[in-house]
């Protein structure tokens, strides 16, 4: 749409939509875009001088000066959109500036009142009043795929939540890291190798190796168990063979598709029969090869390297978090070469503990509404109203152990990108215990046990 028919405030939401619309980079789809616009422009219907703000912004690629763009932050900070959750500010940035934006790139120019690093009340979501602060190596890329690897057309829902998050390597072979991704700061924490946490690492390798992470003060006094995880590897919905347990003396241990007895720090799939194989899985299983190094460090920290030539994908909330997504709500491809952190056991032990003590508060406060003690219809007993009374009370063992487990898939993807939408239906893919995350668990429920989830009368 040309400059001349840009709409203004005064105009109908459709057109104004519409006009937008036009300038959209393309890195997300058309029903999501269209969403994610109009829900901004309905907002601002009523600032009317924030809106015309908006429309001169994008319709000029920021040539011209605008104000803040200001909607209200919500209490974790992330906007929901057609089912997702994002951070306000990165939504629309890549909406209509960096289609392959990752969320730790942006910073606010100095004139931003209302940036999302502010705090405020208000959240600046003004795409020209960000600049790119790019890393040295590529982001985790929030584009989808649009072939597998047989060149079938993904059948993708824009409606569905999951999403393929792609994490490519920072550069061909990485160079073998010597300190640790925890000494960096929170902010500059990220999910790919290739942000800060590598420009650190490549940074010096002449100086003194310092492993500062024993330093940290361990989460629990109790002893680290014998074996740091156990891995059971999966065809479609059937393990195949013995659960692989690996021995707190081996930190690094490699799952491969070779029929080498396996032992130690190396568990190898290649000789695990199974009567029910098909061809698909025995034609999965050839690409396996190198497969995948699973490296625990300091108290149960544990980072993937992808030695395969093909991808592999992770169910990691580690990195759901990190890509500013809710927990389970994405599939995070990691490329050939790539070495990337895939769960943190502070983050994933303060997760174990909100989630116990919610439940434990709900089911005090399902108790007491049953026996009618609540004081008022909105009084869930200090939790947040955006979880239900029932939700938090149905808070279970299993969903805390759910946080303690990582899961793999060699060489397919699942999810709306894919034929697949569980991993159960890809060919071969390991699930892996995490039994020092276990142990916290296992401290956290003797601390605040949770009864077992009563319905509401």
């Amino acid at each position: 749409m040309s400059i001349t028919n840009t709409p203004t405030s005064n105009d109908a939401c459709l057109s104004i939509v519409h006009s937008l619309m036009c300038h959209r980079q393309g890195g997300e789809s058309e029903s999501f875009a269209k969403r994610a616009i109009e829900s901004l422009v309905k907002k601002l219907k009523e600032k009317k001088d924030e809106l015309d703000s908006l429309i001169t912004a994008i319709t000029t690629n920021g040539a011209h000066p605008s104000k803040c763009v200001t909607i209200q932050r919500t209490l974790d900070g992330r906007l929901q959109v057609a089912g997702r959750k994002g951070f306000p500010h990165v939504v629309y940035a890549r909406l209509w500036r960096w289609p392959d934006l990752h969320k730790n790139e942006l910073k606010h120019v100095k004139y931003c009142q209302y940036a999302f690093d502010l705090k405020c009340d208000n959240v600046c979501v003004n795409p020209y009043h960000y600049e790119r602060v790019v890393s040295p190596g590529i982001g985790p890329l929030l584009v989808k795929d649009e072939y597998d690897y047989d060149n079938q057309p993904s059948h993708s829902s824009s409606e569905s939540h999951l999403q393929t998050i792609q994490h490519p390597p920072s550069r061909p072979g990485p160079p073998e890291p010597f300190s640790s991704p925890t000494l960096l700061p929170q902010s500059e924490s990220s999910s790919s190798v290739s942000t800060s946490a590598f420009s650190t690492i490549s940074a010096g390798p002449s100086r003194p190796v310092t492993n500062e992470i024993a330093f940290q003060p361990p989460i629990s006094n109790h002893p680290a168990p014998e074996y740091w995880c156990s891995i059971a590897y999966f065809e479609m919905d059937v393990q195949v063979g013995e659960t692989f347990k690996v021995p707190s003396t081996c930190p690094i241990v490699t799952v491969d598709g070779y029929v080498d007895p396996s032992g130690g720090d190396r568990f190898c799939l290649g000789q695990l029969s199974n009567v029910h194989r098909t061809e698909n899985i025995e034609r999965a299983r050839l690409h396996i090869g190198k497969g995948v190094q699973l490296e625990c460090k300091g108290e149960g920290d544990v980072w993937v390297r992808c030695l395969s030539d093909h991808a592999v994908f992770v169910q990691s909330y580690y990195l759901d978090r990190e890509a500013g997504r809710a927990p389970g709500d994405a599939v995070h491809k990691i490329y050939p070469s790539a070495y990337i952190k895939v769960f943190d056991l502070r983050q994933c032990h303060r997760q174990m503990q909100q989630q116990a003590a919610t439940a434990q508060a709900a089911a005090a406060a399902q108790a007491a509404a049953v026996a009618g003690n609540i004081p008022g219809p909105g009084s869930v007993g200090g939790i947040a109203p955006a979880i239900s009374l029932s939700a938090a009370a149905g808070i279970g063992v299993d969903d805390l152990r759910r946080l303690c487990i990582l899961r793999m898939s060699f060489v397919k993807g699942w999810g709306p990108d894919y034929p697949r939408q569980s991993i159960k239906e890809t060919p071969c893919w390991i699930e892996i215990h995490l039994h020092r995350a276990l142990q916290l668990l296992d401290e956290v429920l003797h601390t605040m046990p949770i009864a077992d989830p009563q319905p509401l009368d």
